[in-house]
């Protein structure tokens, strides 16, 4: 990916939340989403975020369209900060970079139309002004996602969950994004449509040049829409590199773990199960050491005291260990 232009810049990018004590007088704790999290999205390229419930990505997502404030760090896009745009500069980023979330339902506006839903977006940012114009333009969109002329005048809770997404889709190519980023599109439908609108999302990245910023906990999914991997762990990335080299090498012990869980293909292939013991960290309070210390097998003395960086172990292949520290 060296060759390619890098879109996005994210540096050090960390978000806390303020969590109201139990009890009157009591301070308020820290709830560290994100910490330190450093990546560059390349023109063009998916980059896939995956983790538990919990981890931090869709929380990554939220920030990249500023839906959530950032505490500190910065994403630097066509050479300046997000965070400091203001009035048309701010409307501009907000064309260039859209959203589509997890639960297609709720998402969409169940006063509105199928029709009405993918013109909003011209409407808010004035980009069609014509309405007879911004009618074709959402049909040609509708029909771009599999979607038809019948179902323009139909309601939300007249789709499938999988055409409901569909529409979630047309919405945010409206405004001819350029990057968008896909906070779980496809969880909350059945396996065979996941496939479809998988597929679908393949073949608009050609067609209109997008780039992906893909997030979801389903390893087979990831495996299958993504140029580049990074795995998430309690608000940090552990590892980074190229889709297929991540799942025939991994090098952080939670990447090793987290993909042992992947059933064999074949019933006479042995593969051995990792299991990481041990509760899961809170990330509520002071983070001291590696967030993988107390469930790590590998585990050595400096790891309960110091947060390993991300750093590059191998030839475009990051991580954030002190096992490849001299590597």
């Amino acid at each position: 990916m060296s060759d390619k232009k890098v879109m996005f810049k994210v540096r050090n990018l960390t978000k806390e939340f303020k969590i109201r004590g139990k009890k009157i007088g009591e301070k308020p704790q820290i709830l560290h989403a994100l910490s330190d999290v450093s990546v560059d999205i390349y023109e063009g390229e998916t980059l896939g975020v995956i983790g538990e419930s919990g981890c931090g990505k869709s929380t990554f997502g939220k920030c990249l369209v500023q839906l959530h404030k950032a505490t500190a760090g910065s994403v630097e896009y066509e050479g300046r900060n997000i965070f400091e745009l203001k009035g048309n500069d701010l409307k501009k980023l907000k064309r260039d970079i859209q959203m589509v979330f997890q639960d297609p339902f709720s998402s969409l506006d169940p006063r509105m139309t199928a029709g009405q839903l993918v013109e909003e977006p011209m409407i808010v940012h004035k980009i069609v002004t014509d309405k007879a114009e911004r009618k074709k333009r959402a049909l040609e969109l509708l029909q771009t996602v599999g979607l038809n002329v019948q179902h323009v005048h139909r309601y939300p809770h007249e789709f499938s969950g999988g055409q409901r997404q569909r529409i979630n889709i047309a919405r945010a190519l409206s405004l001819t994004p350029k990057l968008i980023v896909c906070d779980e599109p496809v969880s909350a439908l059945d396996v065979s449509i996941q496939a479809q609108v998988l597929n679908l999302f393949n073949q608009l990245q050609r067609q209109y040049h997008l780039t992906y910023v893909f997030i979801s906990h389903d390893l087979s999914v990831i495996k299958h829409i993504s140029d580049r991997i990074a795995i998430m762990y309690l608000g940090r990335i552990v590892e980074l590199c190229d889709a297929d080299i991540i799942y025939e090498n991994p090098l952080h012990p939670y990447t090793k773990a987290l993909l042992s869980a992947i059933p064999p293909e074949s019933p006479f292939e042995k593969k051995e199960r990792i299991v990481l013991s041990g509760e899961i960290p809170s990330p509520i309070g002071d983070q001291i050491g590696c967030p993988l210390a107390k469930r790590c097998p590998n585990c050595m003395e400096r790891c309960k005291t110091e947060i390993p960086k991300l750093k590059e172990a191998e030839d475009g292949h990051q991580v954030a260990c002190f096992l490849y520290e001299d590597k």
